[in-house]
C-alpha cells in the first residue's frame, strides 16, 4: 500500500524537526495511540487502538526513528500486530525550506495483513491518508 503526500507548516524547518522527533508530541498526535514508551534511543514500544470500518482492534508494536539527517530527513519505521491483523512500514520524511514555511514530504509502502487487509485497498488507502492528515493537523498545534 503506497501512500505519499505533503504538508506545509507555517514555521522554520528546525522547529518542525524538533516537534516531529519529540516522542511525547508524537504520542499525542498519532491517531489511536494509547502509549509510546522509549525502550532505547529513538526506539519505542507503542500500544494503539485503531478502527477501520467494522474492523477495530488493539495493536502492540515497535516504532523507531532511523537514518536521521537533522533537520531535513528521517525514516519512521513501525510494525504492529493485534487481533485484526498486522501492519508494517517505513515512512520517509523530508523537510524543505519554503519562504519561511516548511514543506514536509512523506512516502511509504506499508504492508497490511490479516482481517484488516480484507477491507480493500481503496478504503485502506483513504483511511491511512485521513490518519496522516489528522497527525499533521495535531502537530500544527505544537509548532
Amino acid at each position: 500500500m503506497k501512500i505519499e503526500g505533503s504538508h506545509t507548516f507555517n514555521a522554520p524547518k528546525e522547529r518542525v524537526w524538533e516537534v516531529l522527533v519529540d516522542p511525547k508530541i508524537m504520542a499525542q498526535c498519532m491517531p489511536g495511540c494509547e502509549s509510546l514508551k522509549e525502550v532505547a534511543p529513538d526506539q519505542y514500544e507503542a500500544t494503539m487502538k485503531v478502527g477501520i470500518a467494522a474492523v477495530k482492534g488493539n495493536y502492540k508494536g515497535k516504532v523507531s526513528i532511523k537514518d536521521k539527517q537533522p533537520p531535513s530527513h528521517y525514516v519512521l519505521s513501525g510494525e504492529g500486530s493485534g487481533g485484526p491483523g498486522f501492519m508494517q512500514g517505513d515512512v520517509s520524511i523530508d523537510l524543505e525550506d519554503n519562504n519561511g514555511q516548511t514543506l514536509l514530504k512523506y512516502s511509504t509502502d506499508a504492508k497490511v495483513g490479516g482481517l484488516i487487509a480484507s477491507i480493500g485497498q481503496r478504503m485502506l488507502n483513504g483511511v491511512a491518508k485521513m490518519m496522516v492528515d489528522q497527525f499533521f493537523k495535531k502537530m500544527e498545534s505544537f509548532i
